[in-house]
C-alpha cells in the first residue's frame, strides 16, 4: 500500500528531516538515502523501518541542513587534484581545451561528500525520535487509506450481493422461454402430432439442469460474506487472502453469465463484474 510520512527536528545548528515513502510490493524492498556520518546506525534504522512498515517498496530519506539551509559537505582535495592532473594532461595530449574540467571533476564520485563528522549519542537520540515520528505519520497515512479502501470494498461487495438478489425474479421467466423454444423447434422438425410428451419433459429437465444457477448463487453469496469477514478482521496483512477470495467471486460471476440464458441476468452479471474489477484494483494496492 502507498504511504507517506515526514518529520522535522532541530539539533543545535542542524535541521534533521526524515521522509518515508512507499509503493505497493509483495516483498520488503528498503532503500536508504542518508548522510555518510549516519551510516553506522543504518542497521538500527533499517530494523526500525522494517518492524513498523511490514512490507512494501520503501524509500527512507534523511536530510541534514544547517539553519541557513546549506547542507554540510567536505571536498576531497587530494582526489580533486589527482583528477585535475590526469584530465589536464589528457587534454594537452589530444589538443583539447580544458574548459569545464572544474565542473566535471566536481561531479566525479567521492570528490564532494557529506562531512564525515562523528555521530554523538545526543544527535542519535534526536535522529531516532525523528524517524519514529515520521514512521508514525507514515502508518497514520496508511491507516487512513486502508479505512477508505475498506469502506469502498464493503460497499461494492454489498452491491454485488444486492445484484445477486435481483437475479431471482428472472429465473422463472427463463424456464417459460426455454419450454416455448424447445416446443417450437420440435413442432418444426418433428411435427406437433408426433411430439412425445415424456421425451419433451426429459429434454426440458436436461436443459433446466444446464442453466440452473442455484449452486453458483449460494457459493457467490458465501464468498461475498467471507470477503467482508476477512476485510473487517483484525489481521493487518490481508491483501493476498482478499485477492484469492475476489478470484473465487469472479469465477462464480463468470459461471452465472455463461448459464444466464437471459439478457436481464446478463445485464446484472455485467454490473457485478464492473464492481468486482474495482474491488480488485483496491486489493492490488494491499497485496
Amino acid at each position: 500500500m502507498t504511504g507517506y510520512g515526514r518529520a522535522v527536528k532541530s539539533f543545535k545548528e542542524k535541521t534533521i528531516t526524515v521522509e518515508v515513502r512507499s509503493l505497493n510490493s509483495k516483498f520488503t524492498d528498503l532503500r536508504f538515502k542518508i548522510p555518510q556520518n549516519y551510516r553506522e546506525k543504518e542497521p538500527i534504522m533499517r530494523r526500525m523501518v522494517t518492524d513498523s512498515t511490514q512490507r512494501g517498496k520503501i524509500d527512507v530519506s534523511v536530510d541534514v541542513k544547517s539553519p541557513s539551509g546549506e547542507a554540510e559537505f567536505a571536498l576531497n582535495k587530494s582526489l580533486f587534484k589527482k583528477y585535475h592532473d590526469e584530465l589536464s594532461s589528457l587534454s594537452n595530449d589530444i589538443g583539447m581545451k580544458d574548459e569545464g574540467i572544474m565542473q566535471a571533476i566536481l561531479r566525479m564520485p567521492n570528490v564532494v561528500a557529506a562531512a564525515d563528522n562523528e555521530l554523538d549519542e545526543e544527535e542519535w537520540n534526536v535522529l531516532n525520535a525523528t524517524i519514529s515520528e515520521a514512521l508514525e505519520a507514515f502508518n497514520g497515512f496508511r491507516k487512513t487509506e486502508g479505512n477508505a479502501m475498506e469502506i469502498d470494498c464493503t460497499n461494492r461487495i454489498n452491491t454485488i450481493t444486492t445484484l445477486l438478489d435481483q437475479i431471482t425474479p428472472f429465473e422463472s421467466a427463463r424456464v417459460d422461454r426455454l419450454k416455448k423454444k424447445i416446443n417450437k423447434h420440435m413442432e418444426e422438425y418433428v411435427g406437433k402430432d408426433n411430439i412425445d410428451a415424456n421425451r419433451f419433459e426429459q429434454e426440458i429437465l436436461y436443459y433446466l439442469e444446464k442453466i440452473d444457477v442455484t449452486e453458483e448463487k449460494v457459493r457467490l453469496a458465501q464468498h461475498c460474506k467471507y470477503f467482508i469477514e476477512e476485510l473487517q478482521g483484525e489481521k493487518t496483512l490481508k491483501g493476498r487472502k482478499l485477492s484469492f477470495i475476489s478470484q473465487e467471486i469472479g469465477r462464480e460471476i463468470n459461471t452465472l453469465g455463461s448459464k444466464a440464458n437471459s439478457s436481464d441476468i446478463q445485464h446484472i452479471v455485467v454490473q457485478m463484474k464492473d464492481e468486482l474489477e474495482k474491488i480488485k484494483e483496491q486489493v492490488a494496492n494491499t497485496v
